[in-house]
């Protein structure tokens, strides 16, 4: 009998739980509140067509992140620069869908290809680059989880205090325009948020799976609700039970943060769809 080349005790070890959850608290609540406001975000990602904004952001954000650990400086204000960046370059020069993915096409490998470059360069710990690419759990210091529950904390203000012209603007912009909401203005601002909380995720999953906080719940939640109330709370539940289920898994195991938390996201999505498959096939039954 050939024995298996990985045992689930490599994968999972509950020895001592308890210690490591007390003790990486600050991931925790870093990673539910992450979780909250990526899933509210993410309702107007979809609805303004950004899913693949995201993934360029990130990378800019990883490039910013690198040249901070390159040169000793603090890896969250290096991530933030960079998301800013890439953020206000589409937000400026993307007004229409095929600029902006354009714009982001370009920014994506430029973004790589530079984080890699100040990577290749680190001569530090190995763990800490890696942990740009796939997040890590262990590295919310108490300084940082001050910077990542700030930036949450202006992200969901800017999002409640433009909830409603950013509605509009994101369901119909011409009609937007016309009864005279600053579309333009409003599309930069978000832009900026979705920058902020992009620096935020990159620091907790890596810039690699960033999507599956800001896009997963959000697509998750369109697939089974539709009021303009019950899709965005789903959507922040859905992110909170992907980033804290993910990250207490992670406690257990052996493996970076992100490969559980983007698993615990593709299944909520699988749920949804199943339902509203299922609901469907109910309707045209009936």
């Amino acid at each position: 009998m050939i024995a298996p080349m990985v045992d689930w005790s490599d994968v999972f070890s509950f020895e001592d739980y308890g210690a490591l959850v007390a003790l990486l608290s600050n991931s925790i609540i870093a990673g539910a509140i992450l979780g909250l406001v990526g899933g509210l975000i993410g309702v107007f990602v979809m609805q303004r067509d950004l899913a693949f904004a995201v993934h360029g952001i990130s990378e800019l954000s990883f490039a910013g992140a690198a040249a901070a650990l390159l040169f000793g400086g603090s890896v969250v204000v290096g991530s933030i620069g960079g998301a800013l960046v890439a953020a206000i370059l589409i937000g400026l020069l993307g007004s229409k869908a095929r600029d902006r993915n354009s714009i982001v096409g370009v920014l994506m490998p430029f973004g790589l290809g530079l984080g890699i470059l100040f990577l290749s360069l680190y001569d530090g710990r190995s763990a800490n680059r890696f942990s740009l690419l796939t997040g890590q759990i262990v590295s919310v210091s108490n300084p940082d989880l001050g910077w990542l529950i700030g930036i949450c904390v202006v992200v969901l203000l800017g999002l409640l205090l433009m909830w409603n012209p950013l509605r509009f603007d994101s369901l119909d912009p011409v009609a937007a325009s016309a009864r005279g909401i600053p579309t333009r203005g409003i599309s930069l601002l978000f832009m900026v948020l979705l920058g902020l909380i992009v620096a935020v995720a990159v620091h907790i999953i890596g810039a690699l799976l960033v999507m599956a906080l800001l896009v997963t719940p959000a697509a998750a939640a369109m697939r089974v609700a539709a009021g303009p109330l019950v899709v965005p709370l789903l959507a922040a539940l859905f992110g909170f039970v992907s980033a804290v289920g993910g990250i207490l898994l992670a406690l257990a195991g052996t493996l970076p943060v992100s490969p559980y938390i983007t698993t615990i996201s593709f299944l909520i999505y699988v749920v949804c769809w199943v339902v509203q498959h299922q609901r469907g096939r109910v309707r045209r039954t009936a």
